[in-house]
């Protein structure tokens, strides 16, 4: 009776410990971002609820685009009870990381880690977060995602660790923006 209780117990052990092994590895961006296929209008369909967007309610995108000083700007934009709220920025490719890791700042001197931790081969959707596990926004080109895709992007975070309960999902109306 001693080696099958053994055995339960040190698979129990697993079980409980395995989610907690994936929060303390390190988070990882994808291989390289083509900035090329990245740039242009994305919808936001999830994130973790951020102080800044604390007046968003609805219609959340983020447009990135090319500068002639090798920068990405960014224009992230949502609606609010009482009209659109934007906010405009630079992001700068982190040296090494293939463009996948970023720097943006809305605001000078703050700059915050952007990292590609999942996107999809055809640039359908991305999933953004940073190494603490703090943020993360799910991306679709489209103001809703195909639930096979969501389910893919949604598992490109819980495998690094991100706690997918605290997820908010965000209402796109598609045309309206």
């Amino acid at each position: 009776m001693l080696r099958p209780a053994l055995f339960i117990a040190i698979v129990a052990g697993l079980f409980f410990y395995w989610p907690h092994a994936k929060a303390d590895t390190p988070v990882s961006s994808v291989a390289a971002v083509d900035l090329q296929r990245y740039v242009g209008k994305w919808f936001e369909i999830a994130s973790f609820p951020m102080f800044f967007q604390r007046n968003c309610i609805a219609d959340t995108t983020a447009e990135y685009g090319l500068t002639p000083d090798g920068k990405v700007s960014v224009l992230n934009r949502c609606r609010t009870k009482d009209g659109f709220d934007k906010a405009q920025g630079t992001a700068t490719a982190v040296e090494g990381g293939n463009n996948a890791r970023l720097k943006v700042s809305f605001f000078w001197p703050f700059r915050s880690d952007y990292w590609v931790i999942g996107l999809d081969q055809d640039y359908r959707w991305a999933v953004v977060g940073n190494p603490n596990r703090k943020y993360l926004w799910v991306l679709s080109r489209t103001p809703q995602l195909p639930k096979e895709l969501l389910a893919a992007a949604l598992k490109s975070a819980s495998d690094q660790g991100f706690d997918l309960n605290q997820l908010r999902y965000t209402a796109q109306a598609e045309g309206k923006q």
